[in-house]
C-alpha cells in the first residue's frame, strides 16, 4: 500500500470547511481542470452509505469508478473507499480541524494499491505518485481560494441566482462555485426543465415573466460559438441574433417582473474594441469597426429594458478565459505539449486572458458590488502580445515555442473568423474590477497557467 496526504491550512470555520464541502458543486469544484472526469450518479451527500459514480476518461478509454463514503462526521471528516475502479484499492480520508473559530486546517490522506503488485508499481508507481500530489495541491488551492473569496460576502446572506448558458465552459464552472457558497442556483435551459431549472425559447421568443419571480441576480452567459467555423451569411446573423434577440428577450421579461433582481450580469466580449495593435484600451475607450465590434455593440444595447426597469446592468465584457476543459487553452495545449507550438502571425496582436477561476470571482464580486455598473472588463491586468502568451506557455509547459503559424494559413483555413479570433486583438484594462477593490487570483500568465495545469513551481496549496 501506498500513501500521499496534505495538510493546509483554511481561512473559515472547520464547520464552513465541512459545509463547502457538503454543498452541491464541492465535487464538481474539485476535479482537477487537467482532468476529464464525469459524475454519472449521486446519492446521499457526505451521509455514511452515500455512493458516487464516475468516470475517468483517458483518450479513448473511459474507466468506471464506483466509490461509497463511510465515517461521516459533520464538521470533522468522511472517507471515500473505492468499490470497483482502476485501483486495487483505495481509501480517501477527508479530516477537518479546528484551529480558532474562524480558522481550520484541512488534511486528505490517500492510501492506495496498484493492480498487478511489483509490476504495476514498477511501471506506474512514480507517475501516480506525482499525479496524486499534483491533484491534492491543486484541490487544497482551489479550496482555500473559493472560501476567501466566499468569506468576503458570507455576512450578506446566500442569493437566489438564475444562470443561463449554464452547459457552457464558464457557465458550468459558474454554477457549482456559486453553490459551494451556498447560493441557490437556477439553470434557464432551451429545453425540457428538470429540477431546479426553467425552460426558456430565445428563438420562439418563449419566456414566461412569472417564471423569473424572486430571483436576486441574473447571470446571462448563453449565445452561439463563435469560434465554431467559418463566418458565412447565415453563420453571423446565427451568432447576433443568439446574443442580441437572447438578451433582449430575457431582458424584457425581467423588466416585467413584480419584483426584479437587484442585478443583470450579461456577459458581453472584448471583441467590441476590435482590432487595436498599439495603446490599452479600458472601459472608456470607444468601440472598434468590424463584424465582432458591432455585435458586441447590439448585445450590450439588448439589455436596456433592464436597465430601464431600475435593474442594475453589468455588462461583463470577457476576454480569452484560459482553462484546459475548454476555450482557446484546450485547444492549443496538444501542439504546445508536443513542441510544435508558436505565435500565431506576427505575433504582436494583443492577447487578453483571464484565468477561469477569476471570471467566477468576477461574476461573485459583481452581484454583491453596487458600484458596478455598465461595461465592465474581465480581462486580467496583464495583458500580452500573442508571441508572449505563446512563449510563457511554452516556458511552464517546458517545451520550446518558435513554430509560428503564418497568417495566410489562417486566413485561407478560416476566412474571416480566422483574421478577427486569431490575427487581430487588443492589450485590454480590467480598470473598473480593479477600481472596486476586485482581487486577481492569478494576475500573471505564467501564475495563471501554471495553476490552470496544476504546475505550480514550489507545488505548494
Amino acid at each position: 500500500m501506498h500513501t500521499v496526504s496534505r495538510k493546509s491550512r483554511m481561512p473559515v470555520s472547520a464547520e464552513e470547511l465541512y459545509a463547502w464541502h457538503a454543498r452541491p458543486g464541492a465535487f464538481e469544484r474539485l476535479i482537477p481542470p487537467w482532468e476529464d472526469i464525469r459524475a454519472i450518479t449521486r446519492t446521499g451527500g457526505l451521509a455514511d452509505g452515500a455512493e458516487t459514480c464516475f468516470e475517468l476518461h483517458k483518450g479513448p478509454l473511459a474507466i468506471a469508478w464506483h466509490a461509497r463514503h463511510e465515517d461521516h462526521r459533520p464538521a470533522e471528516g468522511f472517507t471515500d473507499v473505492q468499490i470497483t475502479g482502476p485501483f486495487a484499492a483505495w481509501r480517501h480520508v477527508h479530516r477537518f480541524f479546528k484551529n480558532s473559530p474562524d480558522t481550520s486546517a484541512l488534511e486528505d490522506v490517500i492510501t492506495y494499491a496498484l493492480p498487478g503488485g511489483p509490476l504495476g508499481d514498477w511501471l506506474a508507481g512514480p507517475s501516480i505518485h506525482a499525479s496524486l500530489e499534483r491533484t491534492l495541491a491543486f484541490r487544497h488551492r482551489r479550496t482555500r481560494v473559493d472560501l476567501e473569496r466566499h468569506a468576503r460576502f458570507a455576512a450578506r446572506g446566500p442569493r437566489r441566482v438564475l444562470v443561463t448558458g449554464a452547459s457552457g465552459l464558464v457557465g458550468s464552472a459558474l454554477v457549482s462555485y456559486l453553490s459551494t457558497a451556498g447560493h441557490e442556483v437556477v439553470r434557464l435551459v432551451r429545453r425540457a426543465a428538470g429540477p431546479g431549472e426553467i425552460a426558456w425559447n430565445p428563438e420562439r421568443g418563449e419566456l414566461e415573466p412569472r417564471r423569473l419571480e424572486g430571483f436576486d441576480a441574473v447571470v446571462h452567459l448563453a449565445g452561439e460559438s463563435i469560434a465554431a467555423g467559418r463566418w458565412s451569411v447565415e453563420r453571423k446573423a446565427r451568432i447576433l441574433e443568439s446574443r442580441a434577440l437572447g438578451t433582449a428577450l430575457l431582458a424584457r421579461a425581467l423588466a416585467e417582473c413584480e419584483r426584479p433582481p437587484e442585478v443583470l450580469i450579461a456577459a458581453s466580449a472584448i471583441g467590441i474594441y476590435g482590432d487595436r495593435p498599439a495603446e490599452p484600451v479600458d472601459e472608456d475607450s470607444p468601440s472598434g469597426d468590424g463584424f465582432l465590434p458591432d455585435v458586441c455593440r447590439r448585445w450590450e444595447a439588448a439589455t436596456e429594458p433592464a436597465r430601464a426597469a431600475g435593474i442594475r446592468v453589468v455588462n461583463l465584457r470577457l476576454g480569452v478565459v484560459l482553462s484546459p476543459k475548454g476555450g482557446a487553452l484546450s485547444k492549443l495545449l496538444p501542439p504546445f505539449q508536443l513542441g510544435l507550438g508558436g505565435p500565431i502571425g506576427d505575433g504582436r496582436q494583443g492577447m487578453s486572458w483571464i484565468a477561469l477561476d477569476d471570471v467566477l470571482g468576477a461574476v461573485e464580486h459583481a452581484i454583491f458590488t453596487p458600484a458596478l455598473v455598465g461595461p465592465v472588463n474581465a480581462t486580467a491586468p496583464m495583458p500580452e502580445s500573442n508571441a508572449a502568451f505563446a512563449r510563457d506557455l511554452g516556458t511552464v509547459l517546458g517545451r520550446p515555442a518558435f513554430m509560428p503559424l503564418p497568417a495566410p494559413i489562417i486566413e485561407a483555413a478560416f476566412g474571416e473568423m480566422g483574421r478577427a479570433l486569431l490575427l487581430e486583438g487588443a492589450r485590454v484594462l480590467p480598470t473598473r474590477l480593479l477600481a472596486s477593490g476586485f482581487v486577481f487570483t492569478c494576475p500573471s500568465l505564467p501564475q495563471a497557467l501554471r495553476s490552470e495545469l496544476g504546475l505550480e513551481v514550489d507545488g505548494s496549496a
